[in-house]
């Protein structure tokens, strides 16, 4: 086992190498350049071309990738042409915040997911097993932006229950109780969108898990033996189908990660997401390349861990 992981991780070597390049050119691929409608158009070209110059942006493509990628194995990402403030600082003041949304949603949809899963598979058919059909094939449906939308509407403005902008509330000492709690009740509105529609995937694997286990070979001898029926379903059909969830637990979190754009953006929540964004639209090459490089990392990662959970959930597919 041990050796297949360092195995894994050796290989991550030359998929990261090839993340960057890819990363690097498709940025450069992007119109324009962080000067571009941020200088005062009655500026003297030569003062914008030896502005450029100076951010070595008229060098080769390859000169320029090769100087980004060994300072980023240093840990330095350059500096912002929109903050005007180092890189890593910047990610570092918002990845906090993505971090705690991500986990909270992921609570929040385990604790929807794994109850409905495993009910709607073990009463198939039934009103209830319907209901979450339905619900799953809406979830699937509708947009993420739109739903979004009306939960920031409904919530946020008309019953005004929540905030709708930030992460916590001004004035508030740092590491208090008060500061605390509003940190998670800014995250609440803006998980809860999230998971809601994220439980979907977890519904649909574990409902068809308990279904397929109902008829395995195992369940029959147990009620064969006079197993009370709810012993069954939580000592032997769940256990057996919960195996693909605890796989994809690691990267539904990069998911979550990578994946809340749109939500940090819909409610101005300061994340990496909206960083992103905010990046894009300035034409930030710096933070785009860093960020979509530590997001490729971390998905790099999750998928090595999604790998070593499943081997320790399950020893029967250990990795030898």
């Amino acid at each position: 086992m041990w050796k297949t992981i360092l195995r894994r991780v050796l290989l991550m070597i030359p998929q990261i190498f090839v993340l960057s390049l890819f990363i690097f050119i498709i940025a450069k691929a992007m119109p324009g350049d962080p000067f571009t409608g941020l200088i005062n158009p009655n500026m003297d070209p030569a003062t914008i071309d030896r502005m450029r110059e100076a951010a070595g942006l008229n060098n080769p493509w390859y000169v320029q990738y090769f100087d980004w990628i060994t300072n980023a194995f240093k840990g330095d990402f350059g500096q912002s042409f929109l903050y005007k403030l180092p890189v890593s600082d910047i990610i570092g003041a918002r990845v906090g915040n993505t971090i705690y949304l991500s986990l909270l949603t992921v609570i929040i949809t385990y604790a929807i997911a794994l109850p409905l899963g495993l009910f709607s598979g073990r009463y198939q058919n039934s009103w209830f097993d319907k209901a979450v059909v339905v619900y799953n094939f809406v979830s699937f449906a509708v947009p993420i932006f739109i739903f979004a939308l009306l939960m920031l509407f409904v919530f946020g403005y008309r019953l005004e229950w929540f905030p709708t902008t930030g992460s916590v509330a001004t004035g508030l000492e740092k590491g208090s109780m008060a500061y605390m709690m509003s940190r998670l009740y800014h995250m609440i509105l803006p998980a809860i969108t999230q998971a809601l529609l994220a439980t979907a995937v977890t519904i649909q694997y574990l409902r068809n898990e308990v279904i397929d286990a109902k008829q395995l070979d195992f369940v029959r001898t147990a009620r064969a033996k006079g197993v009370p029926t709810n012993k069954v379903f939580t000592h032997h059909i769940f256990r057996n189908a919960s195996l693909p969830i605890a796989a994809q637990l690691s990267y539904e979190i990069t998911a979550l990660i990578s994946g809340s754009v749109v939500i940090e953006q819909t409610f101005a929540y300061p994340g990496i997401g909206k960083l992103f964004i905010d990046a894009i639209n300035g034409r930030d090459y710096s933070v785009i390349t860093a960020i979509v490089l530590i997001l490729g990392i971390v998905t790099i990662i999750g998928n090595l861990i999604s790998d070593i959970v499943m081997s320790i959930v399950d020893p029967r597919i250990r990795i030898q």
